[in-house]
Order: structure tokens, then C-alpha cells, then sequence
């Protein structure tokens, strides 16, 4: 029988086409090197200059080695990059866990610096590449670059990736800081990708105040309509779970429908021409706030390691890919005639990015602070100096734009476009390697009383969801503010001096009131034989 059995999978893989194996041959080696970046990553853990993104690049880089002088200078990746790969199916899951395992308190006390940060903050940015990308490579012998081609630079180079310095941070050592660095890592990727698809949709042939307008308006709308599609899903997905309770037949039930539920509101953002990102991050923070805990205990554990596992490996999937395609040949072919171009674009867009985020961090910091009475709430200059290195290095989406502007495919003919994605390269390459190399002992230098960054184990009780992994946030409800003192603003001008507090008053009277007995949540569990509120109550009375 088992003779038979062996036979047969042989006449099988004979039967498999070339492509086939060596597609299946590409697959099982990819796997392994992932397998490799998570054993090497745990390994140098503790090491003072490396995390775990600088480790998949580099292993990347010399897998792509390798695999270039074993074809003889053919190929250097095992994948052929997919922009539906990236967009489809592995950044919904980074995203998706960043807004679930988010600190929502120091996310909604700091919203408005955030959105300053992320959203303003990457206009000026993308602004100052744009320009400054206009007058430099003018002088350069890179071909002939059109308008949206410049606006289109500005969008990818506007687009950071603060993974790094999120690996260092100490998010309860450093809450303000974490929360600023990592809030405006999210809404600067959603506002990147948002301008980006904005820029490709409109004719900038013929540019005056009405097309401006439009532009303005589209841009407002995109980022509202994906807020509000996120909003809904995660309490869609809360309404249902609240009134049918999956969990007294199965879990296996309630944690998929959280799965597909988040990834259904990202799809249904990119069907109807939204932002995927940013309606997928509020999907996972209304998931958190009142999905998650409506249902079972199994179910939050399983959740919270889910989510968190599906990130990290999307995550490591990315770098890893980004270090082996860093040397696809066909790519350099066009630039290797004039290899001084390509570093001199390299150059430029390196300077351009570093002076486009000084010119918006320390003024709006300074804006910021303005609206602040308690020292403590006010960014200093040293945490000024982290977030604008923080946002330095370059990543994953702005390699995905880049594919999607300036190649077909994954693949370009065009001696302009390939010095781009060559720069691009280069760019993501520098700024993640040599500044994320620095990232540490810089930080430590600017907040030398913050301990060493460790990894503690998870608490196997589901208070609320905890995050598995560095990189990705620990998480706490907003209910924590309850039992804090906020003032009721005695005029006009309290108001206005404190409007995150005075919002966060009213939200929770409206939150207890009408929200949770709707969705559920914290408290607000329905009671169900086999059920938490069942388990909670009998504990209390024991």
C-alpha cells in the first residue's frame, strides 16, 4: 500500500510542469528563509544595533546573492513582486493588528498631534519632495519625467515606515512618544497611498484653482468615507456576534467571522475606490473596543495570537522579499551605464526626504505644545528629534508605489522609470539598514534613563488584547480613563484649552449610554449560560 501510495505521488510530481515544480521549489524556499529570519531575529534579540526588520533585509540581500550567481546574473528573487500580493493580502493583516492592539487612550488624547503629524505633516512633506525632486532631476540625465510623475514621487517618499524605532520604543517607559510615532506611521501610510491614488486619478495636464479644489476635496472624502466604511464593519461585526453569540456552539465560529469581517471591510474600501488602510486600522480599533469582548475566553486569546502572528509574518514576508528584489538585474541593466545618475538620484532623494520631515515635526511640535498647559503632555526636542528620525526610513509601501507608478507588472522598459525603482531601492535600502542600525543608541542617548525594550509573555488573562510580538502595540481600553478626574470645562475658554479631554467626557457618557448596550463591550457582555458574564459573575461570587 505504501509502495503504491509513493508511486503514485511520483507520477504526480513528474507530471507537474516546469513551472509548476520550480514554483512549488521557490515556495518551500521562501518558507525556510522566513523560518531563518524569525530563528536569527530571536537570536539577536538582545543585540544592541539589529531588530528583526534590518535581520529579514539582510537575509534577503544574501539569499538574492546567492541566487544571482547561481543563475548566473538572471534572477535574484524567488517571487516576482506583486503589487496585488502586497496590497490584497499582506498589508490588510499589519494594519488591521496595529489598529486591534493600538493603546486607544494615548491614540484619542494625542488625535489631533497625530493627524497634524500624519496627515498635514505629509502634504508638507510630499510637497517639499515634489519641488525640490522638480528642480534637481531637471538637471540630471534621467530621461523625461511628467508632472504627476514629480507629485507621484512626493506621494512615495512621503510614505514612512517607523517599524524600527516602534521595535526600541518603550511604549509604557515612553506612551506619549510610542503613541506619536506609531499613530503617525498609520495615518501617514493611509494619507500617502490616499494622495497617491488621488494623483493618478486626476488629468494634471491642465492645473487651475477649480482642479485644486476637486483634488482638496477628493482627498477629504477618501479619508472620511474609508474612517466611517472601518467604523461600520466593526460594529457590524459586534451587533452580530453580541445578539447570536456564536461561542455557545463554537469559537471556531466567532473568530473567523472577526477574521473575515476585517478583511471584508478592507476589500469592500478597495472596491469602492477608498483607503483600504485607513478603513481596516478603525475596523480593528472598534473590533477591540467592543467585538472582542463579546466574545468567549478562548476566543480572546486565540484572537489576540492570531492577529498578532498573521502581522508579524506578513511583516517579515515584506522585508525579506524587499532585500532579495534590491538586486533584480533587469532593473540595474538600464543604470549601469551611468551609475552616477542613479547614485545622484539616491542622494537627492535622501536630502529631500530628510529636509521635507524637519519641516513640518518641529513646527507642528511647536503648535502642538502651544495647546498644552501641562508640561508633561508637550513634546520635548530630544522626543522631537526621535519622531522626525523616526519617520527617516523608507519601506514597504513606498516600494509598492513606486512598483505601481514607474513599472507593468513588475517589470520596466523605460530607462527613466527603472533609474527610479532603482532609487527607490537604494532609498529603502539606506534608510532602513544604516538609520535603522543607529535607531538604538541614538535612542538611548536621547532617553538614557529608558530601560532595555524586552518581550514579557503574554498574560494568559483576556483583559484585553495584548500584542505577541515587539513591533506591533500592547493595548488598553479606553475605559482606563473612567476612573481619572477630568474636569467639566467651567467656560468657554476650558473648552477650548482642553477639547481632547472635554470630547473623551462626552464620548464616554455617550459610549455607556447608547453604544455598548447596543455592541456590547466591557461590561456590557450579554448574559448567556456558558457565557464570560456567566464565568465573571460566578468568580465574583465564589
Amino acid at each position: 500500500m505504501a509502495v503504491a501510495h509513493l508511486s503514485m505521488m511520483i507520477s504526480k510530481l513528474q507530471n507537474l510542469s516546469t513551472s509548476d515544480h520550480s514554483s512549488v521549489v521557490s515556495m518551500n524556499l521562501f518558507v525556510a528563509l522566513l523560518l531563518a529570519c524569525i530563528v536569527i531575529g530571536h537570536l539577536l534579540e538582545e543585540n544592541r544595533w539589529v531588530n528583526e526588520s534590518i535581520t529579514a533585509l539582510l537575509i534577503g540581500l544574501c539569499t538574492g546573492v546567492v541566487i544571482l550567481l547561481i543563475s548566473r546574473g538572471k534572477s535574484s528573487h524567488l517571487l516576482v513582486f506583486s503589487e496585488d500580493l502586497f496590497f490584497i493580502y499582506l498589508l490588510p493583516p499589519i494594519i488591521f493588528n496595529a489598529g486591534f492592539q493600538v493603546k486607544k487612550k494615548q491614540f484619542f488624547v494625542n488625535f489631533m498631534t497625530i493627524v497634524m503629524f500624519g496627515a498635514i505633516g505629509t502634504l508638507v512633506s510630499c510637497t517639499i519632495i515634489s519641488l525640490g525632486a522638480t528642480q534637481f532631476f531637471k538637471k540630471l540625465d534621467i530621461g523625461t519625467l511628467e508632472l504627476g510623475d514629480f507629485l507621484a514621487i512626493g506621494a512615495i517618499f512621503a510614505a514612512t515606515d517607523s517599524v524600527c524605532t516602534l521595535q526600541v520604543l518603550n511604549q509604557d517607559e515612553t506612551p506619549l512618544l510610542y503613541s506619536l510615532v506609531f499613530g503617525e506611521g498609520v495615518v501617514n501610510d493611509a494619507t500617502s497611498v490616499v494622495l497617491f491614488n488621488a494623483i493618478q486619478s486626476f488629468d494634471l495636464t491642465h492645473i487651475d484653482s477649480s482642479i485644486a479644489l476637486h483634488f482638496m476635496g477628493n482627498f477629504l472624502y477618501l479619508f472620511f468615507a474609508s474612517t466611517m466604511l472601518g467604523v461600520f464593519a466593526g460594529l457590524l461585526s459586534a451587533y452580530i456576534i453580541k445578539k447570536l453569540y456564536f461561542g455557545r456552539h463554537s469559537t471556531d465560529r466567532e473568530v473567523a467571522l472577526m477574521m473575515l469581517m476585517a478583511y471584508l471591510s478592507y476589500i469592500l474600501a478597495e472596491l469602492f475606490y477608498l483607503s483600504g488602510i485607513l478603513t481596516v486600522f478603525f475596523c480593528g480599533i472598534v473590533m477591540s473596543h467592543y467585538t472582542w469582548h463579546n466574545v468567549t475566553e478562548s476566543s480572546r486569546v486565540t484572537t489576540k495570537h492570531a492577529f498578532a502572528t498573521l502581522s508579524f509574518v506578513a511583516e517579515t514576508f515584506i522585508f525579506l522579499y524587499v532585500g532579495m528584489d534590491a538586486l533584480d538585474i533587469e532593473k540595474w541593466r538600464f543604470v549601469s551605464d551611468s551609475p552616477g545618475t542613479s547614485v545622484a538620484v539616491s542622494s537627492i532623494l535622501l536630502g529631500l526626504l530628510m529636509l521635507g520631515r524637519a519641516a513640518f515635526v518641529f513646527p507642528l511640535s511647536f503648535l502642538s505644545n502651544l495647546t498644552k498647559k501641562n508640561q508633561r503632555d508637550k513634546i520635548s526636542l530630544r522626543q522631537q528629534v526621535i519622531i522626525w528620525w523616526a519617520g527617516l526610513m523608507r519601506g514597504a509601501v513606498s516600494m509598492a508605489l513606486a512598483y505601481n507608478q514607474f513599472t507593468r507588472s513588475g517589470h520596466t522598459q523605460l530607462r527613466p522609470n527603472a533609474i527610479m525603482i532603482t532609487s527607490t531601492i537604494t532609498v529603502v535600502l539606506v534608510s532602513t539598514v544604516v538609520f535603522g542600525l543607529m535607531t538604538k543608541p541614538l535612542i538611548r542617548f536621547l532617553l538614557p534613563h529608558s530601560p532595555k525594550q524586552t518581550t514579557s509573555m503574554l498574560s494568559s488573562e483576556p483583559t484585553s488584547p495584548k500584542s505577541v510580538i515587539v513591533p506591533l502595540l500592547g493595548q488598553d481600553s479606553v475605559d482606563d480613563l473612567v476612573g481619572q478626574d477630568i474636569r467639566r470645562p467651567a467656560s468657554l475658554r476650558d473648552l477650548l484649552t482642553t477639547p481632547t479631554h472635554t470630547v473623551h467626557r462626552y464620548w464616554r457618557k455617550f459610549d455607556n449610554a447608547f453604544m455598548r448596550p447596543m455592541f456590547g463591550g466591557r461590561g456590557f457582555v450579554p448574559f448567556v449560560p456558558g457565557s464570560p458574564t456567566e464565568r465573571d459573575n460566578n468568580v465574583q461570587w465564589q
